[in-house]
């Protein structure tokens, strides 16, 4: 191939003249000859394989032919509006790559054996093409031909295309609509096609979150050479990779070519007399329709393939709860939602209703997570949200739909109008997950479509519609996950309210906005919150109002007044935020907001320059609270990092743990989780002081977690002395669960047509499987508490890219896995002052598997399927933390030795 190319490139002298003349003439594009047949040798080949190729070749095939051009009418006030025929002959079917004979799925095989004789002879068929100018306006076939055989003609028809000016244009072609840019020089044009600017029909859907996406590059150039007017040869080359942007190593490829080539001419006489030419198509053969140069969708048929409950049933066990650890659960959960995508509402029904207790919550993830119109009315017939009792099935199929790839305004609308709800926690999460539903239609440019206005409104009022506690958080989370700009000024006015919970939600909703949107307004009320310039307000209100500032461009002064307050906080406070500086100053997230994080320590280290701020009775505070970022994992491809912030009472009880991981990659920052357990109220259990602001509080311990963006439902361990009495002393010291189940990760899905007339699809999916747990428990015999986040999860990647006919199919698919687990235990001793605290962050050894499956196959059942396997185990570790806290724990486990 290499071989032709440079010969088609190295054409001799004379070819030069003939394009000079023609552009002399004032020729457009390519003028064909009167009377003469032009003979062509036509290949077109396509080849899948991962994008760093392979020792074996990729998977493909090759279509060779004859291929006989003639002109068949002429405009005669303009030699550049032709009417052109073209007839395939002598079809040739063999492997793009080398095969030995017991690999090859074509040997022995004919064009007809393969293709089938109905299809043979629909491409052997003569078909026209209309070009004016050097483009094509109208194509010529037959409406009975299969629509993959038209496709091939339109990819041939397609490569006749082209201009003889440099410039760019917009044409219309078997790709669809597309920016096409002309380059000619010296006896050959080069036509560079823009694909992402390409029209169709065929659309698919993308992951919004770039750190879960998928990447593709795509590129399509062909190159002219002329004689007498005319093509001598074209050749063409069009390649699109794919990559997962958080593991680039797993990605796939697809290359087509075409190659045609002027073996000879002849003289014939077969023009057509007409005056237009509709008449003179008509005049040859009536049944010739102009079927539009644009592919034809063509809907592919599974022969053989399994039905919906056949696949249920070979899979059901990679489903039950004692497997959602390992990575057969995601990748049974990937296989089942692509089977639902094809499935009727009652074949889902079916299923459902079949299906024993202990794997139902695993399928109702997979058929919300489908996101097809059957699913979702096979859900909302199969669940009763009047019924409290179906909690566990309800609130799975809310997370589902929260997690959604590519939510619909139906989804939406189905939340608006589920009616009575039985169960309280259920309206909550109800309300919340619509929320995040708002602002993934709106990411789509949904924001004004009916539905959205509609959930919009009964959002953003609903804080002030009631006077319920309760309701009103859950009205303040919804509008967190809604990332509205509309709920800032809500927010604003929330993160003063007496209600400690309310400022909480409200601070943590504004540190997730762009700084932008935050105006000074907001700034000035986040600053009289942490100063308590108007009320007192309890110490993780004012430790969340220093997160915002200290994330929001402070300018020198805020950072400055920040520094001066260290020494006038609370015990542990005063710790805290100067551990909080300190993290700063030693750590910086990689993300778009690193030049911001510059500045704000520059700010920081400015403001140290002055002994008043920067002094060591300021800076040397004690206490056990503490804040520490640091790296999972770093990567070309992905960065993970850590957070863990932990406050304590006066008095040695947790007030606040949170424990966040990010992922960053190109740039692109994602909250893939945060969990974070508060407490109030205990001291006392221990008869001592509660610090200032909250002498008053309710006894109350809970746990709240934000999963990739999305906020959850909060859980809470017990709330009133009564119920902590009662739950001290019935405390197993098991975990309580925050959220278990199967979340479709990454969902990314499109259809690539190619010049040549084959259409590629393309599908990439991430599965999950997760169980984040966490527990308190406070000893008072011990005088010891300790508290607990278990984080389970096995995750699964795979990327299929697939080039299918009806009679031929290649493909590749490459995928990860891993299963890991991460825990973070929290250990205070109460029993001296001051007390001990023991932070641990471990993860246990993990696997990481990649796989690479390549297959052809024939409709006739012959096929030819290679795998590769590489795996590796990644070493358990313990996360540092600060030098106190590793001192700290020695003294914990020594003491309790």
């Amino acid at each position: 191939m290499l071989t032709l190319v440079v010969f088609l490139l190295c054409t001799p002298r004379w070819l030069t003249c003939s394009v000079s003349c023609v552009l002399s003439d004032g020729a457009a594009g390519p003028r064909m000859n009167n009377n003469q047949l032009y003979k062509f040798s036509y290949t077109t080949e396509v080849l899948v394989d991962r994008t760093r190729g392979s020792k074996e070749g990729g998977a493909g095939y090759r279509i060779s032919s004859d291929v006989g051009i003639n002109l068949v009418w002429r405009d005669p006030s303009s030699k550049d509006d032709q009417l052109i025929q073209m007839a395939i002959s002598n079809v040739r079917i063999d492997p793009a790559s080398p095969r030995l004979d017991k690999n090859n799925v074509l040997r022995g095989a004919t064009a007809e054996s393969v293709l089938g004789r109905t299809n043979l002879q629909a491409l052997t068929k003569p078909f026209m093409v209309h070009l004016r100018n050097g483009k094509a306006k109208a194509f010529y076939s037959y409406w009975t031909e299969p629509a993959t055989i038209k496709n091939l003609k339109r990819g041939l028809a397609s490569l006749l295309q082209a201009q003889l000016k440099t410039g760019k244009v917009i044409e219309n072609d078997v790709s669809g609509r597309c920016t096409v840019e002309y380059k000619a020089d010296k006896g050959q044009v080069t036509r560079t096609k823009i694909l992402e600017t390409c029209k169709t029909a065929e659309t698919g859907f993308i992951t919004h979150s770039q750190v879960l996406g998928v990447s593709r590059r795509s590129s399509s150039v062909t190159v002219f050479t002329l004689q007498d007017g005319f093509i001598r040869s074209a050749v063409a080359e069009e390649t699109h990779s794919l990559a997962v942007n958080a593991r680039r190593s797993t990605a796939a490829k697809v290359v087509s070519k075409q190659t045609l080539v002027l073996v000879g001419t002849e003289a014939i006489r077969q023009e057509a007399a007409g005056k237009d030419v509709a008449g003179v198509v008509k005049s040859i053969d009536a049944k010739l329709a102009a079927v539009g140069i644009v592919a034809e969708k063509v809907k592919s048929q599974c022969k053989g393939c399994p039905s919906l409950f056949e696949h249920w049933q070979a899979q059901q066990k990679q489903l039950e709860p004692a497997s959602l650890s390992k990575a057969t659960a995601p990748r049974s959960f990937l296989a089942l939602i692509q089977s639902i995508r094809k499935a009727s509402k009652d074949e889902i029904l079916k299923v459902l209703k079949s299906t024993s207790k202990t794997s139902l919550p695993q399928v109702v993830d997979a058929v919300t997570s489908s996101q097809t119109v059957a699913s979702l009315d096979a859900m909302l017939e199969f669940l009763n949200f009047t019924d409290a009792k179906g909690l566990v099935l309800q609130e799975r199929f809310l997370y589902a739909c929260g997690f959604a790839s590519h939510p619909n305004k139906r989804m939406l609308q189905a939340l608006l109008v589920s009616g009575k709800v039985g169960s309280t926690d259920i309206k909550e999460s109800v309300v919340i997950i619509m929320g995040a539903l708002v602002h993934k239609l709106c990411q789509k440019g949904g924001c004004n479509l009916p539905v959205v206005v509609q959930a919009k409104k009964l959002i953003l009022g609903g804080p002030d519609s009631t006077q319920v506690e309760s309701e009103v958080q859950m009205y303040l989370l919804s509008l967190k996950n809604s990332m509205l700009s509309e709920a800032i000024p809500i927010f604003t006015k929330y993160a003063e309210s007496e209600v400690g919970a309310y400022c909480t939600i409200a601070l943590t909703a504004l540190q997730r906005y762009d700084v932008s949107l935050l105006t000074d307004e907001v700034k000035r009320t986040v600053n009289r919150v942490y100063h308590q310039n108007q009320r007192i307000y309890e110490k993780n209100v004012r430790a969340a109002a220093a997160d915002v500032i200290l994330s929001s461009n402070p300018s020198y002064m805020e950072v400055k007044n920040l520094l001066l307050s260290i020494g006038q906080l609370p015990h542990e406070m005063n710790k805290y935020m100067l551990s909080k500086i300190q993290d700063i100053l030693r750590f910086q997230l990689p993300c778009k907001r690193c030049i911001n994080g510059m500045i704000l320590i520059l700010s920081i280290y400015r403001t140290m320059k002055d002994m008043i701020s920067h002094n060591y009775d300021r800076f040397a505070k004690v206490g056990s609270s503490s804040a520490f970022s640091g790296f999972m994992a770093q990567s070309a491809d992905v960065t993970s990092t850590y957070s863990l912030d932990i406050l304590y009472s006066g008095s040695g009880i947790l007030r606040r743990s949170n424990m966040n991981i990010y992922g960053a990659s190109n740039g692109a920052m994602l909250h893939g989780l945060q969990v974070a357990i508060e407490a109030q109220g205990l001291e006392s259990l221990i008869a001592a002081t509660a610090d200032e602001g909250e002498e008053n509080l309710e006894s109350f311990a809970g746990m709240s977690a934000l999963l990739f963006d999305i906020q959850l439902r909060p859980v809470t361990f017990f709330k009133g002395y009564s119920d902590l009495m009662s739950k001290m002393f019935s405390m197993t010291g098991e975990p309580m669960n925050v959220v278990k189940g199967l979340i479709l990760l990454m969902d990314h899905s499109e259809v690539i047509q190619l010049q040549s007339g084959l259409k590629a699809s393309a599908e990439f999916q991430g599965g999950l499987a997760i169980d984040i747990s966490g527990g308190m428990e406070i000893s008072l015999w011990y005088r010891e508490s300790k508290t607990s986040v278990n984080n389970r999860g096995a995750l699964v990647v795979t990327g299929n890219v697939t080039v299918e006919m009806d009679f031929m199919r290649a493909g590749v698919e490459v995928s990860f896995e891993t299963e890991a687990s991460l825990d973070f235990i929290t250990t205070v001793q109460f029993s001296e002052y001051p007390f001990l605290v023991c932070m641990q962050m471990d993860k246990a050894t993990f696997p990481v598997s990649e796989y690479m499956t390549k297959y052809e196959s024939l409709s006739s059942g012959k096929n030819f399927v290679t795998r590769m396997r590489k795996k590796q185990l990644v070493p358990g570790s313990e996360f540092p933390l600060h030098q106190e806290n590793s001192n700290m724990c020695k003294k914990v486990f020594d003491s309790s030795w």
